[in-house]
């Protein structure tokens, strides 16, 4: 019998999905279209061979240990620069043995990182994707897509998956805020649009959103809420929510955020069809080799700290949903 939180892949009672913000993987070889050349052998945070091969074992390591030594199905990714991160990944790392496919789009992103998508055919078998570009209009810089992916679990049930990495609070919140709320806009209407062709289908978006679960982007635009039992038809369900008081994924002027988050389709909550996630199977990944002591408690054990090699993992911690099979 599956014991309740471990991976339902052990016994081919579901599959684990995956979402880790890894922070600036960077091929170290200058791109002359991209504004990566910090990240070089010759740039500002002398960004080694060796330093690279690190972080991509590091990023290994934590995605099997997510998996409990079986890797998560599905791993959707943020902060990758190119396809040559991801095939490293996948081909130059422990994760070779669990036969992962790369789902990747170039995005017009200036720095050059986008999002991808890493995903076990056994488990997901992938039958239609989409990069959704986010456009604010001609003044603005382009940002990461909304990377869309439609596949297949359980060998009858099909799951539509989204993968998010929205524009940064660079430059204060409130001056960023209008750019979340149209990604959120935007992730809302194709919501929308699949739920009008199939009022029970099974949608996950998963990625860091770059706003906290109360914030007017998630809670009012995209309507993923906590209360489960007062939901109007199109309402969504936000399994992070839990995490706000307790702690989180994100660590900024010694205060713990909630900007990773996972965002369920009320049919996967209610079980109307053949697969389960809700709260209870969304967790965050808290292995002692992410985090260190700081001051005021735990910090994230990061690759850098300002332009100091640190040797770390990642500013944001993993997070991870069950879908469970009926």
């Amino acid at each position: 019998m599956l014991s309740w939180g471990q991976n339902p892949q052990i016994e081919n009672k579901g599959i684990r999905i995956m979402f880790y913000n890894v922070e600036n993987l960077f091929f170290p070889t200058n791109d002359s279209i991209k504004r990566d050349d910090e990240f070089t052998p010759k740039g500002t945070r002398y960004w080694s061979w060796k330093r690279y091969d690190q972080k991509i074992r590091n990023i290994a390591k934590t995605t099997i240990a997510v998996g409990e030594w079986e890797a998560p199905a599905v791993l959707g990714l943020c902060e990758i620069e190119n396809i040559d991160c991801l095939n490293d990944l996948i081909n130059n790392s422990p994760l070779k043995a669990y036969n992962y496919k790369i789902l990747h789009y170039e995005c017009g992103d200036k720095r050059g990182i986008d999002v991808a998508l890493l995903y076990r055919p056994e488990f997901f078998n992938l039958i239609a994707s989409k990069p959704f570009v986010l456009n604010f209009g001609p003044d603005s810089r382009p940002t990461r897509d909304i990377l869309y992916a439609k596949g297949i679990v359980n060998e009858k049930d099909t799951l539509h998956l989204f993968v998010n990495h929205w524009p940064s609070r660079y430059g204060g919140q409130l001056v960023t805020a209008p750019k979340r709320e149209k990604a959120a806009e935007t992730l809302k209407g194709i919501y929308d649009s699949l739920l009008v062709d199939n009022p029970k289908a099974n949608i996950i978006a998963m990625g860091d959103f770059n706003d906290h679960p109360d914030d007017v982007s998630m809670k009012d635009i995209l309507k993923a809420k906590i209360d489960t039992v007062n939901l109007q038809p199109n309402d969504l369900v936000n399994s992070m929510w839990q995490y706000t008081k307790t702690g989180g994924t994100h660590k900024y002027q010694h205060v713990w955020g909630v900007l990773d988050q996972i965002v369920l389709s009320q049919n996967l909550v209610f079980s109307k069809n053949n697969l389960y996630a809700s709260l209870p199977t969304t967790h965050i990944f808290k292995a002692d080799w992410l985090l260190e002591k700081d001051d005021v408690g735990m910090r994230l054990n990061r690759t850098y700290i300002g332009f100091k090699f640190h040797g770390g993992y990642s500013d944001h911690l993993p997070i991870y949903v069950d879908v469970i099979f009926k």
